[in-house]
């Protein structure tokens, strides 16, 4: 923009004035908006979803860090009730019996740690099995001609439109009749292959794929196991992740399929037992404060986890095409 003339000044020293201005503000490159009642609206939206979001998360940090005895007496306070870190101490199996029924617990044993190493590992298991054959069979659809694979494909998205419930009994006969009743592998099995919208979204990613770097490396004589996996898996490294991260939380706050197979403390997980942790119910009502903290350190891995990595997933479904 060209500075203001001498004369300019002495005619107009108004207008000059305001073309300094203007140059500062291009200079800065930023543009103030003026605020304007739809942003504030919508501010004020946001604000209000965004505290319907997290205050049940405080809720339960707060009966957690709360005396049962008291929670009765002031149920609507918002701020903890005769703070007191039992609740997380009998989760943890730190409390003596009388110690846990003294403070409003039932007093039953809570092989927490037993219980958390069983989710782990079946989520963990879950996760690496349905991701990797998941993928595989995405490549399948995506890259490789073979006869019916239109209709093969078709099968797989109708299977999503199947209600989980309708599935349940027939493979709780199949677990039944392999002796897997009441063991981990039992629980793992029925997710542990292939899952309709794990290859449904690496497939609309792996079409994205430039073709002709996979042609390249056939010509150069790789085979397609060798193309998939020292090409196409490392190109697809982000949507792979978000894939494992959303099988990872569905596995893990799996509660009904759970609860079917598993009847010992042997393969119980950490939702299952947090049921069976309310249903302990002592005489002067629920254990709250002990039910609250266990679901509280049940689900801060998942939100950890979210949180971490939430921005990467929203990157890799734009990417994909996914609405």
């Amino acid at each position: 923009m060209s500075q203001p003339t001498a004369e300019a000044t002495l005619d107009n020293p108004a207008a000059a004035q305001g073309d300094q201005s203007t140059t500062e503000h291009s200079g800065n490159g930023r543009r103030r908006r003026r605020p304007t009642l739809g942003r504030i609206l919508a501010w004020v939206v946001l604000g209000v979803l965004l505290v319907i979001t997290i205050f049940p998360f405080y809720w339960m940090l707060r009966t957690a860090l709360s005396s049962n005895d008291a929670l009765y007496a002031n149920a609507t306070s918002l701020l903890p009730v005769d703070f007191s870190w039992g609740g997380f101490e009998r989760v943890f199996g730190m409390q003596s019996t009388q110690e846990a029924i003294a403070q409003g617990g039932s007093g039953a044993d809570i092989d927490f740690w037993r219980y958390l190493g069983n989710s782990v590992l079946v989520a963990t298991g879950i996760t690496v099995c349905q991701v990797f054959f998941s993928a595989m069979a995405a490549y399948a659809f995506s890259r490789l001609r073979w006869r019916f694979r239109g209709p093969v494909f078709g099968l797989f998205l109708m299977s999503l439109m199947v209600p989980l419930i309708f599935t349940l009994l027939p493979n709780f006969l199949l677990i039944k009749q392999l002796g897997l009743v009441d063991t981990l592998l039992g629980i793992m099995l029925p997710g542990l292959f292939m899952a309709p919208f794990a290859i449904f979204f690496l497939r609309q990613f792996f079409l994205n794929v430039p073709l002709e770097v996979e042609e390249a490396a056939l010509i150069d004589g790789a085979s397609k196991i060798r193309v998939f996996f020292t090409l196409i898996v490392p190109m697809s490294s982000a949507p792979i992740a978000t894939v494992s991260i959303l099988t990872y939380i569905t596995a893990w706050n799996d509660y009904f399929w759970p609860l079917m197979v598993s009847y010992t403390d042997q393969s119980r997980v950490l939702t299952v037992a947090l049921g069976s942790f309310a249903a302990q119910t002592p005489q002067t009502g629920p254990d709250w404060a002990g039910l609250m903290a266990a679901t509280l350190i049940a689900a801060l891995p998942m939100i950890v986890l979210f949180a971490c990595f939430a921005k990467k997933i929203v990157n890799s479904i734009g990417f994909s095409g996914i609405k």
